[in-house]
């Protein structure tokens, strides 16, 4: 059950209070591309700084957790006003790990917030943290995206994965 996600939802601003709690979730690590913006994009995803004033003063813990290098994601972050680790080498353990390091939270409490199964899903399945999947905001061009997006088809057919909002 690797591959498969704790929460699907829409979009970021999807995600409630209520929900994390439900779910005892008290810090999420934040995937960019696809998650709060395009890939490489640079226009924020609509009411996400409204999403992320609120998650905040409910006291839940955000961080940016990327695979972009550090000059794309330092200026995404700083915008967003959120702490970063970008080259986060998703689906590799590494950058998990650092993330719930640096949010002080047990992993157990800690959730991946992403639009990819075989990196945000996997990783975040395999390091012991809870998984929620988005529906990317729009569909990359690229020919690996395409391939991975095509299996990835598969995986929401087998799963059953709609919308939990």
């Amino acid at each position: 059950m690797l591959l498969k996600p704790d929460i699907k939802l829409r979009g970021i601003t999807d995600i409630t209070v209520e929900l994390l709690n439900k779910y005892d979730i008290k810090a999420l690590l934040l995937d960019v591309d696809n998650t709060m913006s395009t890939h490489h994009g640079t226009i924020l995803t609509e009411g996400l700084m409204e999403w992320i004033k609120k998650m905040q003063d409910s006291g839940i813990k955000l961080m940016v957790l990327s695979n972009s290098k550090k000059f794309r994601i330092e200026p995404f972050a700083a915008r967003i006003g959120l702490p970063y680790i970008s080259l986060g080498c998703k689906p590799l353990p590494t950058g998990y790990l650092r993330g719930v390091r640096k949010l002080k939270e047990k992993r157990k409490n800690v959730a991946i917030v992403g639009d990819q199964i075989f990196t945000d899903v996997l990783g975040g399945n395999a390091v012991g943290v809870k998984t929620i999947l988005l529906t990317p905001i729009k569909l990359e061009d690229g020919w690996s995206f395409k391939v991975r997006r095509k299996l990835e088809k598969k995986l929401y057919k087998k799963y059953n994965l709609t919308d939990e909002v």
